[in-house]
């Protein structure tokens, strides 16, 4: 590892976040325009802007035969949105899940995780099922905003609309457009240099490319949702702190797995390590967010402190296992003996409490 090997992965990582501020900003002032609610512009403009460097990465690692990267930062990125962007948010104030995220998007975001191990089991992520990926990214996009721009009841919580102003110049529109364009040309010199520092680095320590990608690269393509979410969640606009990481989880498998799969000559190979753990443990994390968004609507500081606590497990497991530590069994037994069944045990609990809750209300209406 050299010193032009940090400079540029931190060059890289510095122009992709300015480069999803950029994007995001010009989008969701367009997207504001059009009158789209503010749950759907967290789940289609801000998840998908936000998702752009997790794209560009992948994308570039394909092009260079860099496959670990491209599949270690598109599931790292999804573990990392649930349990450590989602984990700060809900620490900093308690976020409100509407009904909509608990009765279709969570599902949708289950069900494609699923769909990534099931196609991958033959080792790789083909063209064929790149572009059955592609296709569910628009037939998805058009379901929300189509969803969005025909509810207009206000008092219905799933569709709060988003204030409309009386007009827009045509000088508005052209710097709008020239944030995203100013965006997405950060984000593609971004993506080359962080791919390129990273390889190098993992090199030097000797980790291999899935676990660079599902750390380092991970964090750092992740970092917008994370910026993102934060803000939003602090500004009080908690539809779009939660939407923001629910729909970057479906963008990510959907369009940015889907759009590698579809360019790459020979399709995005899959490594048995992914299919073994990672994979797995992405669709654990999504199915984790059904019992945690259901208990009161919301995800409290305890529970988005217990995604903390997991995502730093998680590394240490990553970094233990990848230098092979003599700690590693101890801590693989204490994790899946105790504080997996534990945490299992206690949402189960509070799931069927707040069931209960929910029916003896609807009962008494």
């Amino acid at each position: 590892m050299t010193f032009s090997d940090v400079a540029l992965f931190a060059i890289g990582l510095v122009l992709l976040i300015a480069g999803a501020e950029l994007l995001v900003r010009g989008a969701a002032r367009l997207a504001a325009l059009a009158g789209i609610s503010p749950l759907a512009i967290g789940l289609t403009v801000v998840a998908y802007g936000t998702s752009t460097p997790e794209l560009a990465v992948s994308l570039r690692a394909n092009f260079t035969a860099q496959a670990g990267i491209s599949v270690g930062n598109i599931v790292g990125s999804n573990i990392c949105n649930v349990l450590l962007i989602l984990g700060i948010s809900a620490t900093l104030a308690p976020l409100i899940v509407q009904q909509q995220l608990v009765r279709l998007d969570v599902p949708i975001m289950i069900g494609v995780s699923v769909l990534m191990l099931m196609f991958g089991l033959d080792g790789a992520i083909d063209r064929a099922d790149g572009i059955l990926f592609v296709v569910g990214a628009i037939v998805y996009t058009w379901f929300l905003l189509h969803q969005s721009r025909r509810r207009s009841d206000p008092n219905d919580p799933d569709s709060a609309e988003v204030a409309l102003p009386e007009s827009a110049s045509t000088g508005e529109w052209v710097q709008d457009l020239g944030l995203i364009f100013g965006g997405a040309a950060l984000l593609l010199f971004g993506s080359r240099w962080l791919v390129t520092g990273a390889t190098a680095i993992a090199r030097s320590f000797g980790l291999s490319e899935l676990v660079i990608g599902l750390t380092v690269v991970a964090l750092g393509t992740s970092l917008p949702e994370g910026a993102t979410s934060v803000v939003a969640s602090l500004r009080g606009e908690r539809d779009i702190a939660v939407g923001n990481v629910v729909g970057s989880n479906i963008f990510n498998i959907l369009a940015v797995l889907g759009l590698a799969s579809v360019v790459a000559p020979n399709g995005v190979a899959i490594s048995d390590p992914a299919l073994n753990l990672d994979i797995p443990i992405m669709i654990a994390v999504a199915v984790a967010c059904l019992p945690i968004f259901v208990t009161g609507n919301q995800i409290s500081r305890w529970e988005g402190g217990l995604f903390l606590l997991y995502y730093l497990a998680y590394v240490a497991f990553l970094i233990l296992d990848s230098t092979q530590h003599e700690q590693l069994p101890m801590f693989s037994a204490a994790m899946l003996g105790f504080a997996l069944p534990l945490t299992g045990v206690t949402l189960g609990v509070l799931t069927v409490s707040s069931l209960r809750r929910k029916r003896q209300r609807s009962k008494l209406d």
